[in-house]
């Protein structure tokens, strides 16, 4: 089992599993993971990340335990983005941030490993996390999401990390410059048009007063 937490890919993993929750178009929240079918899809479509669980055909077992990881990291990206407000998907709905922790480090222990050093002859050491005893895919699944979730949270990333309040948009992203505003250029078109319309019903307003 590769260490997630400190590798390349915790960062994209743990947003990719936090936006499966998005905007459906039409002014409501969609869940990408609604079925077991869903979140095997969403694991296949992850394969180089998830390399330790090739073949998982996911269950309703299974798919609980990745939306309850779901709910905590996305409870902790809303404490992350703090004095921001979070994601309007689910403001009113955050896990408390001692149970998304709580969480978070239940589903990372689903698959105990230990540290094991390797040092070729002319090569610099390395260390991977190895799995102990056996584990079922599904465990091994939630461990490495719960992982990736610590990890990116334990980074410099977070810093980054920002809901996108543009109009019909639920997503988090990374803030890539300092005037970066929103997670996409389509999102800033439409957060300045809905700012135009706004400026423009408060003059109308003010005009017939």
């Amino acid at each position: 089992m590769r260490d997630i937490i400190t590798g390349p890919h915790a960062t994209p993993l743990a947003l990719d599993l936090a936006l499966t929750i998005r905007h459906d178009g039409q002014g409501g929240v969609a869940d990408d993971l609604e079925r077991p079918e869903a979140l095997t899809a969403w694991v296949r479509e992850h394969a180089e990340e998830l390399p330790d669980i090739a073949g998982f055909e996911a269950d309703g077992a299974a798919l609980a335990e990745v939306r309850e990881v779901r709910a905590a990291v996305r409870a902790l990206f809303a404490h992350a983005v703090r004095p921001g407000e979070p994601s309007p998907a689910d403001a009113q709905r955050l896990l408390p941030v001692g149970e998304a922790v709580r969480r978070l480090n239940t589903a990372a222990a689903l698959a105990p490993t230990v540290p094991v050093l390797t040092w070729d002859d002319g090569a610099t050491p390395l260390v991977r996390l190895e799995a102990r005893a056996p584990a079922p895919a599904s465990d091994l699944l939630t461990a490495a999401l719960a992982r990736a979730a610590v990890g990116f949270l334990a980074s410099d990333d977070r810093e980054r990390l920002r809901a996108c309040h543009a109009p019909r948009c639920v997503r988090y992203f990374l803030k890539d410059h300092p005037r970066q505003e929103w997670c996409k250029p389509s999102c800033g078109n439409r957060a300045r048009v809905a700012r135009h319309h706004e400026r423009h019903r408060a003059e109308v307003v003010r005009e017939s007063t």
